[in-house]
This record gives C-alpha cells, structure tokens and sequence, in this order.
C-alpha cells in the first residue's frame, strides 16, 4: 500500500508540474519564468555579465514580438559569485522556489557540473552556452557552445601546421583546462608534437612572473592557453611586460573572446590567436543586426563575443523548442528540441539529437591592433559535434 501511495504521489506530481508548464493559453495566464544564473560578481564576472546581457536581450527581442505561447518571460535572476557551490544553491532555489521553466547560465565546467547534479535531481533544463572540454552529454542539459572537436582539436592542428609544434600549456586549475589538456596531450603525441611544459594556476591567479620566466627559458613555439576569469587580464598584462612579442611567442586562447579583448586590452593581446565558432566581425546579415542590437542596448563600447552569441542562441533555441512541443514542459521541449534549426549570428546551427550539443562552424581568428579578431580559417560548413571525442583512434581511453 505504502509503495502504491509513493508511486501514486510521484504520478500526481509529474502530472501537475506537466499542468503547469503547459501553455498560457491553455492556462490563461500571462508570463512564464525563467532563470539567469550567472556569475555577475567574483573572478568570472568579467567574462559571465555580458553573457547574462545577451540572454536579456533576447529575452527583451522575444517579448516584444508578443513572447513565447502567448506568455511574456519574466526573468528571475541569481548571482553565482563565481562559486559552484552557490551555483548549485541557486539553481535548486530557481527550480523548486520560483518554479522556473527553464535556467540559462554558468560558464565554468565547475559551475555547469554542479548545476548539472541539480537540474538532474529536479529534471530542469540548463541551457549552457559556453565551449567546454566534452565527456558529457546530459538529458537536462542543453550545450550550445563548442564541444572538444569544434574548438581545441582544430586549433591544435592548426598551431602544429603554422605556428610549430612545441606547445606550452597554461590554465585555470579545475576541469576544463585539465581535461582539455589531456585531450591536447593525446592528440599532440599522435600528430608528432610535443608538450614542452604544463602548468595550472588558480582561479584568481594574478602573479604570473615565474610562469612567464619558464615560458622564456623553454622558448616554446606556441602557449596553449585555457586560463579563464580575470587571470587572463594579469597573464597577458605580465607577459607583455616581459618583452614576449606575439611574432616571437604567440598565444592561442580558448576562453579569451571578444568581450574579454575589451577588458584586457587590445595593446596586450595584439597579434594573439582565437578558437570559436563566432567573432564580432563574423560577416552575415543576422550578426550584423546582433551586433548593433547590443550595442545600442548596453553601449557602443561594449563588445560582442562567442559566449554572448551562444547564449543568444540559447533563448531563441528555447522559445522555438516550447512553440513546437506547444508546451513549456521540460521533457516536451528537451524532444522538440531535437533537430530544431535556427539562423544564428554564426549561421545556421542545428541541435544533434543525440547529444543535445550544436552543428557549428569552427573558426580561428588572430587579434588586430583594434581589438577585433580577422578570421584565418573556417571549416567548410558546421561541423558535428562529437563530445566523446568517439571518431578520434587517439582520443581513445582517455
């Protein structure tokens, strides 16, 4: 009788929680929530509050065209403080006290892994936008930056066929960059390269005058950098004050876009190079429409990058996932999802049903003296992401 009640309240639930996320129409109500969780203060504020921006604009965008099944979005938004144990504490907050539809956030893997564990629990929705090191690929997740095979493996070939192939590896110490460096190591011993050192810093890091008197004294071809936050700001600052020329030693980033080129400076990252899917000065009629819509909302000084472009995607991915499932509730619109296309800044991505990760373009870029980023290469075409890396013979194992 006991486990007959147990079961009979987890049907009921499920069936009120599915009443609920159904369409306003259907409900006769005027908003649907949902939640923003980024961090807007801390050592990620610098690369997470423009992404939030982003999210708002097509929020604002989306609002204005009469909202989503006839239901203005009201935002219901929470600060990381750029700690994955307050990430994983707001995002149980947004689900179960605000009862939001579906959350939008995080940017490090630490903070998306511990919203991850809670999305799970409550089968929430998290739409991440940022590039990641992959071996992931959850049901309540919906990725849509780069995955390994659309970021840092064809910045690795590309650096061992023009730029040399003694690479120097630097990151933030927590799972994207000790993973992505795994993945980098493998594919450097297969290609017939080398790592010539490796080392990880903390989030916060500032001091970098030891790291850069190594990377000196080993002359490396190229550093592989997957330092993330404010780090970036006092690796780059002490490395031109050492006297180290991108012509001499260049630098190819995976987490430094065109947002963070603002803040760091472009006098500093001049002649550095970029892995994404999306730059500012990506050429097409939508990102041209992008770029000006932002900048005319958060100022002309701001600057667009690949993180606040994914996000943008994210919302507009959701609404036309809820249009098509006709329904806010999560499991319907995880499977509307599926296959769904829209024109983004980028281009055309595609969601992959089998992962919930986007077909997109890869593109590799190097910072001029105005701070913008000149594309060098682009594939001919999205690419399908793999985040088990499982069509690489070297990528096996790890």
């Amino acid at each position: 009788m006991k486990k007959y009640l147990i079961k009979t309240l987890i049907i009921s639930s499920a069936l009120l929680a599915l009443f609920t996320l159904t369409s306003c129409k259907k409900q006769k109500r005027t908003v649907v929530k949902v939640g923003l969780l980024h961090s807007l203060t801390g050592t990620m504020s610098i690369s997470e509050t423009a992404v939030r921006d982003a999210e708002l604009l097509a929020i604002q965008e989306l609002n204005e065209a009469g909202g989503v099944l006839g239901c203005q979005i009201k935002v219901i938004e929470e600060d990381g403080k750029s700690n994955p144990r307050m990430f994983a504490e707001k995002a149980r907050k947004l689900l179960e006290e605000d009862k939001v539809a579906t959350i939008f956030g995080c940017w490090t893997s630490d903070s998306r892994k511990a919203v991850k564990e809670v999305v799970e629990e409550d089968y929430g929705l998290l739409w991440y936008p940022v590039q990641y090191e992959g071996f992931e690929a959850s049901p309540n997740i919906m990725y849509t930056g780069a995955a390994p095979n659309q970021q840092v493996v064809p910045a690795i070939d590309y650096c061992a066929a023009n730029l040399g192939k003694r690479m120097y590896l630097i990151g933030s110490d927590y799972v994207f960059p000790r993973t992505a460096n795994a993945v980098i190591k493998a594919q450097l011993k297969y290609i017939g390269a080398e790592c010539v050192g490796e080392t990880y810093v903390p989030m916060h890091e500032s001091d970098f005058v030891q790291i850069v008197k190594d990377i000196q004294r080993i002359k490396p071809d190229v550093i592989i950098n997957t330092l993330n936050g404010s780090s970036n700001q006092s690796f780059f600052s002490q490395l031109k004050y050492s006297g180290i020329e991108p012509e001499d030693i260049p630098v190819m980033s995976f987490s430094v876009s065109d947002s963070e080129i603002k803040s760091i400076g472009a006098d500093k990252l001049k002649g550095h190079y970029v892995a994404w899917n999306y730059f500012e000065s990506t050429a097409s009629a939508k990102n041209t429409r992008f770029v000006s819509s932002f900048k005319r909302e958060f100022g002309e000084n701001t600057a667009v990058g690949d993180p606040e472009e994914a996000a943008y995607i994210a919302v507009n991915l959701w609404a036309a996932a809820c249009t098509r499932a006709e329904s806010f509730d999560v499991e319907a619109v995880r499977i509307a999802a599926k296959g769904l296309s829209y024109i983004a800044p980028e281009g055309i991505v595609t969601v992959e049903g089998s992962n919930q990760h986007l077909n997109k373009v890869i593109r590799i870029g190097r910072i001029n003296d105005n701070g913008q980023i000149e594309e060098l290469f682009s594939s001919n075409g999205p690419v399908r992401p793999d985040p088990y890396l499982s069509t690489y013979a070297w990528a096996r194992g790890l």
